[in-house]
């Protein structure tokens, strides 16, 4: 399961990091390292869906192949399924502890510092072979064909200058970067020809050369404040404001939902042989989806400061934690997981869908009978 949810979200990840790189917005040696850092960052919560849909559809199975029944005709109860249950589990929260509270931060962070270090590039560093790069001012345009086995040097230099309103076009054949001792950087071309023209005019002056220098412009980044979620847990404790207060209580709540929820996967593991396999699952995963849903509301109203921070995230706990024990109580009777009202309502609504079914079947059935008379 883990693996299957590594996965997907590399997947998606990358799918979005290389839409930005085609767009020339993000370079694109500077995808694998933000794919890394996103994927330290979403570590917890793929840990803790990973233990939840292990131990439910590890216990459906048993459930399917009528393994559970000997279980109950031993006179055991589901009940001495939490111990094994947790001793599995403990393990695995405790690392989604300390992937939450300590190593999280520290992804976000450097992910930040990163795009920041990106933004602080020059215009040669995030230029790509074959795409066409213009720079932040707007005045030229840059083209290299590739780079030779090294990489040190680049073949077929493409670049177009706007200067004092004359358009110059420079070609090489080759070229590379040099640093000068003042920190300069220029864009060393050799054997090449520059072509310099003027609006409105059809005259067009050539020049060739053996080497040419253009100065590549260095741009600064303004240094952003962090994030809340880039915060370490420390500095979140020194300052307990609103919105420090809502950011802990949600590192907090990663490994404290993933015990809630392994706990909700033993009841829900319940498959009737003769009724369909995937419905449990498809409950069980709306219910992780509300879970995280409601956890995300109530931060946010910590953070607004509508909401208290003793009180914080803890109903949803609770909630929750209440709803594992009444599903525990139903099947320790051998009832079912739904209260008999629901029942009869859902029963209700499939007579009157089929019904309505019936209805419109004997509509069809009666209006093709008057076309063909």
């Amino acid at each position: 399961m883990f693996l299957i949810l590594v996965g997907i979200i590399i997947a998606q990840r990358a799918g979005y990091f290389v839409q930005l790189a085609a767009k020339g917005v993000l370079p694109n040696d500077a995808i694998s390292t933000l794919l890394g850092f996103n994927m330290v960052k979403f570590l917890p919560m793929i840990l803790s869906l990973s233990i939840f849909l292990a131990v439910l559809l590890t216990l459906s199975r048993w459930h399917r192949d009528s393994e559970m029944v000997i279980w109950f005709s031993s006179g055991l109860s589901i009940m001495q399924w939490i111990r094994p249950i947790l001793t599995f589990a403990l393990p695995v929260v405790t690392v989604i502890t300390l992937l939450s509270i300590l190593v999280m931060p520290w992804a976000i962070q450097k992910g930040e510092s990163y795009r920041l270090q990106l933004k602080s590039r020059d215009e040669l560093s995030s230029i790509s072979p074959g795409v066409f790069k213009e720079s932040s001012s707007g005045d030229r345009v840059f083209f290299i064909e590739g780079f030779d086995e090294l990489g040190n040097v680049v073949k077929n230099i493409f670049v177009q200058t706007t200067q004092h309103q004359k358009t110059g076009v420079v070609v090489a054949a080759k070229g590379g970067r040099k640093k000068e001792k003042n920190g300069d950087n220029f864009l060393v071309m050799e054997k090449g020809r520059r072509y310099e023209s003027q609006p409105n005019s059809a005259e067009v002056s050539t020049t060739e050369f053996e080497r040419y220098a253009v100065r590549i412009q260095t741009k600064e980044a303004a240094p952003e404040p962090s994030t809340r979620q880039a915060l370490p847990t420390r500095q979140l404790l020194q300052n307990a404001d609103a919105g420090n207060n809502a950011e802990l209580q949600w590192r907090m709540a990663i490994p404290i939902s993933a015990l809630i929820l392994v706990l909700l996967a033993i009841p829900l593991s319940f498959v009737d042989p003769r009724a369909g396999r995937s419905l449990n699952v498809v409950f069980a995963l709306l219910i992780y989806i509300i879970y995280n849903n409601m956890l995300s509301i109530f931060q946010a109203w910590v953070t607004q400061g509508r909401l208290s921070a003793l009180i914080g995230l803890w109903p949803v706990h609770v909630c929750f934690l209440s709803l594992a024990f009444y599903l525990f109580y139903r099947r320790n009777h051998l009832l079912p997981l739904l209260p008999s009202w629901i029942t009869s309502i859902s029963q209700l609504w499939n007579k009157s869908a089929k019904a309505q079914v019936s209805k419109v079947q004997v509509s069809k059935i009666q209006a093709s009978k008057d076309s063909i008379a």
